[in-house]
């Protein structure tokens, strides 16, 4: 399993773990100011049984330079040639909050699409809701846990998945109107279907009844 950790010359350096740089790898930028929460996150994703490569960072500045939004790059950002996969970030960060970093992603178009986690220990309602109305693909309490683990799992495939076919991780409003319509319309259409059978069999009974005299 990969690792890539932040040195203490501030630079983003690359650890082993056996079998880094895999292709079946989902790379995590994971950007927190706190080191204990930091080492906390990249051992529960080392134990989580997946193979997970850890980019972590101390701060948003860093994890833009990362991510290439310092420099108006236009290609999709990497590390040693590899893209991120996942942004794992916390709410509460001085200078650049993980709000503030996710806003900063999904107004570029080259890392709109990378998924984007916001960890926070406080539960707050509004705070929640803030980041998903910007595009946030979850927001997670910490401690993480192993639930958490495979959510971050499931995001990054997700994206990949939908990559490889040429198309958006969300459903465009129109195609997701006309489906709808197709299916209250089918729907319609099996009621009315079924109203005519039912009304063809109960005037069947009554005719039957008039004939024995029973009606």
């Amino acid at each position: 399993m990969g690792e890539v950790t932040e040195g203490d010359n501030g630079k983003v350096n690359g650890g082993g773990g056996g079998g880094g740089g895999g292709e079946g790898e989902v790379r995590v930028l994971v950007v927190d100011d706190s080191a204990v929460d930091r080492r906390i996150v990249e051992g529960l994703l080392k134990r989580s049984g997946t193979m997970f490569e850890v980019i972590a960072v101390d701060s948003g500045k860093k994890a833009m330079e990362i991510l290439g939004l310092n420099e108006g790059k236009a290609e999709s950002p990497t590390v040693n040639d590899k893209k991120i996969d996942i942004i794992l970030t916390d709410y509460c960060m001085p200078e650049m909050t993980g709000y503030d970093l996710l806003k900063a992603v999904k107004e570029q178009s080259c890392p709109k699409s990378i998924p984007v986690v916001i960890m926070s220990s406080e539960n707050e309602p509004q705070r929640i809701n803030r980041c998903r109305a910007i595009g946030a693909d979850d927001f997670i309490l910490k401690p993480l846990q192993t639930k958490d683990v495979q959510k971050l799992r499931s995001y990054a495939t997700s994206m990949a998945l939908a990559s490889k076919a040429g198309t958006k991780r969300k459903m465009p409003l129109d195609l997701m109107a006309s489906s709808w319509a197709a299916f209250w319309l089918d729907s319609a259409r099996r009621f009315s279907f079924y109203c005519v059978i039912f009304l063809c069999w109960c005037a069947l009974i009554l005719y039957e009844r008039s004939l024995n005299g029973n009606l």
